[in-house]
């Protein structure tokens, strides 16, 4: 009985500590904005762009430092375990030329403690590289903004891809229930001898086939969750409910003001991260320039030397020395490699307008490339719609056709097949109408 208590105590507290190692699963619901804004604290590009924008703050501050005094101290103790010897002439004491006197000089003990400072006065170079990484922070934020533009588009996808994906579940449902209904009335005309064997059958493979469809459609729709989740940031186990629904979303879109816009290119960031890397080849350009400057520097120094063969009165007499001084370098000659430097950094500048140049091209491409597929995009779902509720009509004329025995099951069969080709065709449109607004916004860099 006693090892059995023991066993239980054991087993309970295994339980226990497995419960507490388990991650916690929570559960949200969110609209389109709301998880935009989760994955704007959670993906993991949108942090590590964050951290660079701090990392370039700090490297402000570096820039910065050298510009201040810098200070350093030094310390040092050296114990001649054999003194030094130098060799004086022998003439000095009177010996015969040619001959030489050992003699010893210094202390066994030496110390010197030293503090140096140096200030730039002038330095070209210096005033330029602090333009520089002021300029490198806004680069990186910059990346920082590129960064949650991406993942607001990943996300607003995903998330219509979501909404699609349940419609198109919707649909399934209504047209299950739909068959099912007449498979139930097939067979029971079947039954009384109404309908032959294989009027049965030919909608009985529809109806299974539909159910296949929508077995497939929702391992899709759980696929799809994941993948939206992964795009927020949001671990995978979590639970996500969307609140959004597909009648919120806005598909109209004032074209024409996008199209009189010539000027939207200066809202995409990547255009705004091209004329900072513009910005900072000339800061490059400037700084090779500089170096045709003197440079100024002011130092001093103090500095303390403490001589002794005894270690214990080792620093009971000082010999301090100081000074102070100013140091001015002037480049004069250097095979003219600051020339051909100068040269190189001009063409980089050339190639940076040029790639400036190139990119507004591209995006205007890109913005009419967007426009015309938003406003084919919307044409092809209004049509998906219209031939959408045309077959529902064909359909519906089909079973009273069928059912008041002037009508084929053959009709209804194709009529069946032409509304779940249309639901098709209109969950397809749906999708890249709402994919085509999401591209638009970020052609016209109305997404921030």
């Amino acid at each position: 009985m006693k090892r059995i208590l023991t066993l239980l105590m054991c087993l309970t507290g295994a339980l226990k500590s497995f419960s507490q190692t388990q991650p916690v699963v929570e559960s949200y619901n969110f609209t389109v904005q709301e998880a935009v804004d989760y994955a704007y604290k959670h993906q993991n590009a949108v942090l590590n762009a964050n951290l660079d924008v701090k990392s370039a703050e700090y490297k402000v501050k570096e820039t910065t430092g050298i510009g201040l005094p810098q200070i350093n101290g030094q310390a040092t103790l050296t114990d001649y375990l054999k003194i030094p010897t130098q060799l004086l002439p022998g003439e000095l004491a009177g010996q015969p030329a040619g001959t030489f006197i050992p003699v010893q000089f210094g202390v066994k003990y030496n110390s010197n403690l030293s503090v140096t400072a140096n200030q730039i006065l002038f330095n070209g170079s210096y005033l330029v590289g602090l333009k520089a990484s002021k300029t490198y922070k806004e680069l990186s934020t910059r990346n920082y903004q590129r960064s949650k533009i991406e993942v607001n588009v990943n996300v607003t996808k995903a998330y219509y891809q979501v909404l699609v994906n349940s419609e198109q579940i919707r649909l399934l449902d209504a047209n299950i229930n739909q068959l099912k209904q007449q498979v139930d009335q097939t067979t029971a005309q079947n039954k009384q001898g109404f309908v032959e064997k294989i009027d049965v059958d030919r909608i009985s493979v529809q109806y299974n086939n539909l159910l296949t469809t929508r077995e497939n459609t929702l391992r899709l729709l759980a696929l799809n969750y994941q993948l939206l989740k992964f795009q927020m940031g949001m671990p995978i186990e979590n639970n996500l409910s969307l609140v959004s629904k597909l009648t919120d979303i806005d598909l109209q879109n004032d074209v024409a003001a996008l199209t009189a816009d010539t000027t939207f290119y200066h809202n995409r960031i990547e255009y705004g991260l091209q004329e900072t890397q513009k910005k900072l080849n000339e800061l490059d350009l400037k700084n090779k320039k500089t170096q045709y400057l003197p440079t100024v520097s002011a130092n001093a120094s103090y500095a303390a030397s403490y001589q002794n063969n005894s270690f214990s009165r080792l620093y009971s007499n000082n010999f301090p020395s100081a000074y102070v001084g100013l140091s001015i370098n002037i480049p004069i000659f250097n095979g003219l490699q600051r020339e051909y430097q100068i040269k190189q950094s001009k063409i980089t500048v050339l190639k940076s307008q040029n790639d400036l140049v190139n990119l507004k091209n591209s995006l205007t491409l890109e913005a009419s490339q967007a426009r015309i597929n938003f406003i084919n995009g919307l044409q092809t779902l209004n049509n998906q719609k219209q031939s959408q509720a045309l077959a529902q009509e064909v359909l519906r004329v089909s079973k009273i056709k069928y059912q008041q025995g002037v009508g084929s099951s053959i009709e209804v069969t194709q009529a069946q097949t032409a509304l779940e080709d249309a639901d098709n065709k209109y969950i397809q449109g749906l999708y890249d109408a709402l994919v085509s607004k999401v591209d638009l916004d970020k052609a016209y860099g109305r997404i921030q």
